[in-house]
């Protein structure tokens, strides 16, 4: 498997403010699809979505599924560390991101049912979600804003003028 600097060539850093209008955004386009059980999150990165999308659903039980498949920008196995009960009927499972399909896939497996929706998509996970709000590149990193942090950057010219 490719090593992450040669699978990602481009960075789409999200925002705090972009990440929960995304997630409002998503909340729309379920709010008429059902009357829902519950959510069951996909932890870690579908924690903040699903609680965005709990509060403006006014869904109050939220699960969770955690799945280990990256280690910083490396993709390997996914890795069921908890799971859940049932097939998912009712249930709306939220993640921050669907990218090769590998956590997806495993989550569909465990809940068939369940409607599968995420704010980020990419080409390779794309047919594994119901819902989704933004198409991404295969080739772009995501930055979420729990992976970053604000500090100061070189402008472009001085850069190049650096030779970097």
């Amino acid at each position: 498997m490719p090593g992450s600097k040669e699978r990602y060539i481009k960075t789409y850093p999200i925002s705090w403010e972009q990440l929960h209008r995304d997630a409002k955004a998503l909340s729309w386009r379920l709010v008429g699809d059902g009357a829902w059980k519950g959510i069951v999150a996909i932890t870690r990165g579908g924690l903040v979505p699903a609680a965005i999308i709990a509060r403006e659903l006014e869904i109050r039980l939220v699960e969770t599924v955690c799945v280990m498949s990256y280690s910083g920008r490396d993709q390997g196995d996914a890795q069921v560390l908890k799971g859940v009960e049932g097939d998912g009927a009712g249930w709306l499972l939220i993640d921050d991101l669907v990218d090769t399909g590998k956590t997806a896939q495993v989550v569909r497996e465990m809940l068939p049912k369940a409607h599968f929706a995420t704010i980020y998509a990419k080409p390779a996970g794309r047919p594994l979600v119901d819902t989704f709000i933004t198409e991404v590149s295969q080739d772009t990193w995501i930055l979420f804003p729990w992976d970053s942090e604000s500090k100061f950057v070189e402008p472009i010219a001085d850069l190049r003028q650096s030779g970097d």
